[in-house]
């Protein structure tokens, strides 16, 4: 790597991806040891994951893993009782994933976890940059690429 690389800036996905990290990391940390088998990387499908619950085919291209990779996530989840997976009702192909009545109660708990991280996040770097944070990506991403 040559002098001029080092003081290039990092790539604006790289440090979203950091940022995210943290998030999960802080999550799951928070939630402690009572996490019940929950890893960071459960975490990112629980937090993709649609209240009314969708089908393993979206939740995998949401966070862009496999189906067969989303499988397996999903069929832990089941045997922790986050997670149940039902026939949907649009699609006689499919299946629904959706929270069990623990995985609601696990889902509130993150994201009051959340949003203490928030707070923290506003403290360390300012509401102003927090707000600006959030209306950024709160943008519609249609159409960016």
């Amino acid at each position: 790597m040559s002098t001029q690389d080092k003081s290039a800036p990092e790539p604006l996905g790289k440090l979203l991806w950091q940022a995210h990290n943290w998030f999960r990391a802080a999550v799951t940390t928070s939630l402690g040891n009572d996490n019940g088998g929950v890893s960071p990387a459960h975490a990112t499908l629980l937090s993709q994951l649609d209240p009314e619950g969708m089908p393993m085919a979206e939740l995998a291209r949401r966070i862009g893993v496999s189906t067969p990779a989303i499988h397996q996530m999903v069929h832990r989840l089941v045997d922790l009782d986050i997670l149940e997976i039902v026939p949907n009702p649009s699609s006689g192909r499919s299946k629904l994933v959706l929270l069990t009545p623990k995985g609601q109660t696990r889902r509130q708990e993150a994201l009051e976890v959340i949003a203490e991280l928030e707070a923290k996040l506003a403290q360390h770097i300012g509401q102003r940059r927090v707000s600006a944070l959030r209306d950024a990506l709160e943008q519609d991403w249609t159409g960016a690429i």
